[in-house]
This record gives C-alpha cells, sequence and structure tokens, in this order.
C-alpha cells in the first residue's frame, strides 16, 4: 500500500499522510528457494536412509549447508518495504525485515527517480555494494529510488511507484527537481 501525500478524496476532511510506504516482490526467488529445500531435504534424506562414510557425510553436509543458504539467502530478499516518514528513509527486507537500512532525512541532499534498475547493474539480487555506484537493495528490475547523501555517496532501492517516494521526500526536504533547495529553505 502507498500513502500519496496531497491527495485527499473530495470533500474528505482528511490530512495528506505524513507516511510513504511502498515495497517490491520478486515471485522468481520462490522458486529459488524451492531448489534451496529440495537441497536441503536431499541432505536429510541422505543422513536418515543411508549408511555412513566419509563420502557420505562430506554429501550431507555439503547439501545440509547449500540448502541453506539457498533458502535463507533468497528469502531475504523476496521482497522489500520502503517506509518514509519525516524523519528517514527505511527499508526492510524479507519476511525478517533483515537486513534493515535507516537513512536519516538529515543526510539527504537529493532524490531521484531512475526508470530502470536491473541486477545486473548491480552485480545480482540482493544487498549490492559497488565502489563506483554506491549501496543498493536490489529485489526485481524495474523503477527504483536513488538518494544522494551528503557523504558523496548513494543508495538505491527498488520500489513500487518510485516517482511517489521522490516527490515525497522532495517535498519533506523542501527540494526541487534539480535537487537544489527550494525558495523557502535556502
Amino acid at each position: 500500500m502507498t500513502d500519496h501525500p496531497g491527495r485527499t478524496r473530495h470533500g474528505s476532511s482528511q490530512a495528506p499522510s505524513t507516511v510513504w510506504t511502498g515495497r517490491a516482490t520478486n515471485r522468481f526467488q520462490w522458486l529459488l528457494a524451492a531448489a534451496g529445500a529440495g537441497c536441503l531435504a536431499l541432505g536429510i534424506e541422505l543422513a536418515v536412509d543411508s549408511a555412513w562414510s566419509a563420502a557420505l557425510i562430506v554429501s550431507v553436509i555439503g547439501c545440509v549447508a547449500a540448502g541453506l543458504l539457498i533458502l535463507f539467502g533468497t528469502l531475504a530478499f523476496v521482497h522489500v518495504a520502503v517506509k518514509v516518514d519525516g524523519d528517514a528513509l527505511e527499508v526492510r527486507c524479507g519476511h525478517a525485515g533483515l537486513p534493515r537500512r535507516r537513512i536519516l532525512l538529515t543526510h539527504v541532499v537529493g532524490a531521484d527517480f531512475a526508470p530502470k534498475v536491473t541486477p545486473r547493474q548491480w552485480g545480482g539480487w540482493g544487498y549490492r555494494w559497488r565502489p563506483e555506484k554506491g549501496t543498493a537493495v536490489v529485489v526485481r528490475r524495474g523503477e527504483g529510488l536513488v538518494l544522494r547523501l551528503g557523504d558523496g555517496r548513494t543508495f538505491t532501492v527498488t520500489v513500487d511507484d518510485a516517482e511517489a517516494a521522490v516527490r515525497f521526500i522532495r517535498d519533506r526536504l523542501h527540494l526541487t527537481a534539480a535537487g537544489r533547495t527550494g525558495p523557502t529553505g535556502t
């Protein structure tokens, strides 16, 4: 659900929202999670129904470890939830909300809309860091929000309706479309 500031129903006495929320989902990650669960199940099956040998022990440990890594690694990035309030932008990944990133709006100097963010640009899905680009949370290809931080770094997150998030953040920071401070917040 996305709350859009300034969009109240005609005749409504509700004030514009002070919180914007958005999310993005990658259904393909569920297939990878199923593969991880299958690998984990194979490791358990081998451990239960076989005579023990050194090769079997290595196979069981390998299957269980690979299954757990794939399963939890993919479930952590099935979806991302973004919340922007008057103080900060908060990003939570997966069902457990981890990893989590909170960026105070006082550290943000600009917000931009990226119409096409792809996992290839960042080296894959998940929580990514590239020295020349900054940090990103990429759960699917598509539109994204790019924050320019005061220390020169950037933070990108793929989220549905990223244009509304950019407008919301710019309104909170009193920024114009070019990222400069407007007449009220010089």
